[in-house]
């Protein structure tokens, strides 16, 4: 007489807190590994941040090469590399394409869906975890852990707790908290013991004391084509000129030197090259040309090929500083316009920022990102302390790091059977 069959053993249970993408990546491939995966979200819907980026046309990724690409993360690229390198640009490609959006790189090298919108991507991405078996549930915060070890959340029936075999940390930083991610998370770590560098904006705009004539006739205009430094370190690419200073990817790409410099010394100075393609000598030798009876913005954009905004932001450092550039010899106009001083004299807040600096200190987890205090939760994304600029490398190590942390999850379990 045959014995009965034996009952297969129920799944391993994995919570993921957090349905951005990195939380998402994280519950598909914990899903994929065959664990039973709820996915915890404080918003109503999830991926709130995810679909603002695409409102810009979702630039996922980069396409430079390697080492470039890894250079871009600055003193995070060492430990960074191993997740970036499990899934890199070319996976994260070819993961949206099997949603259903293949992808392009264009002329900058930045890398877009077709659609250059997030919501097609992420309405099917949400879909195939459904299919793969994956629960969501939205408005619950997660709240820290109760005494008896198990996670605690406030829902919208209330207070409830849950107890599974391995949790993923993705609540993200704390920029744009009417999004999600609100920070509210630092809490619970503190009380766990775990370490959190202070959060701070990070791809965040320049906060500059412009008159109201420029901020009037001005703001909203964008500078093509500039590069500027702050302590040695230069960024070339566009900025727009807003009423409380300058935003955009050439300000984002300094976030952290300007951050430095404020710390240091209250002000961080920058220098404005509104003409980077031309020379020194190049510029000098157009500017030598007579203006006759041109106004001297038209003469400017002529001569120098300096857009209106550009003379606008030359005339107020003129004014700011008591000088007349327009009276300098062709040489030492083509200095100034090339090395134009600004002073910033602090950030856009968290609430203004694209991403955030700072989040719980490396050295609280381990090579497989779980958190050396708390065996068996791991932490992803935003949440980490690492910096990134814009230009896909964002939204790249989320993904990736998503992956990381559910590969160390599952590796975990294993260990554990």
């Amino acid at each position: 007489m045959n014995s009965p069959a034996s009952p297969s053993p129920a799944p391993r249970v994995a919570a993921v807190i957090g349905a951005g993408p990195a939380g998402l990546m994280a519950a598909e491939r914990l899903a994929g590994a065959g664990l039973s995966v709820t996915v915890y979200e404080r918003m109503p819907s999830p991926a709130r941040k995810f679909l603002m980026a695409g409102r810009g046309g979702l630039n996922l990724t980069h396409s430079e090469p390697r080492e470039a690409f890894l250079r871009r993360y600055g003193a995070a690229a060492p430990w960074l590399t191993p997740a970036i390198d499990a899934f890199p640009p070319d996976a994260l490609r070819a993961f949206a394409a099997e949603l259903g959006e293949p992808t392009f790189i264009g002329s900058s090298g930045r890398v877009f869906p077709e659609s250059f919108k997030a919501s097609p991507l992420l309405r099917a991405w949400l879909r195939r975890l459904d299919a793969a078996g994956v629960a969501l549930r939205t408005r619950c915060t997660w709240r820290g852990w109760n005494a008896d070890g198990a996670l605690a959340f406030d829902g919208p029936d209330g207070a409830f707790s849950v107890a599974p075999d391995v949790v993923v940390l993705a609540t993200g930083g704390a920029s744009w908290p009417r999004l999600g991610a609100d920070g509210g998370w630092t809490g619970p770590l503190a009380e766990a013991g775990v370490a959190v560098t202070p959060l701070a904006p990070s791809n965040s705009g320049a906060l500059i004391g412009w008159s109201t004539y420029l901020q009037d006739k001005f703001a909203g205009q964008p500078l093509k084509r500039i590069a500027l430094t702050c302590d040695g370190v230069t960024a070339r690419g566009e900025a727009i000129i807003t009423r409380s200073g300058m935003e955009g990817g050439v300000v984002y790409a300094l976030s952290a030197a300007i951050r430095a410099a404020l710390a240091r010394g209250g002000e961080a100075r920058l220098s404005l090259n509104l003409r980077p393609d031309l020379d020194q000598k190049e510029l000098a030798a157009r500017l030598a040309s007579p203006r006759g009876r041109k106004s001297g913005a038209t003469w400017l954009r002529k001569a120098a090929g300096l857009a209106p905004a550009a003379v606008a932001l030359l005339r107020e450092i003129d004014l700011a500083e008591g000088v007349d550039s327009l009276a300098f010899d062709a040489a030492a106009l083509a200095r100034r316009i090339r090395a134009l001083p600004l002073g910033v004299a602090g950030v856009a807040p968290l609430e203004r920022a694209i991403s955030t600096s700072g989040g719980v200190a490396l050295a609280e987890v381990d090579a497989h990102m779980m958190l050396v205090k708390k065996p068996g939760v791991f932490v992803a994304g935003e949440m980490l302390d690492w910096d990134a600029p814009t230009g896909g490398y964002l939204l790249q190590a989320c993904f990736a790091l998503g992956a990381a942390a559910a590969a160390g999850a599952i590796r975990y379990l294993q260990a554990q059977s």
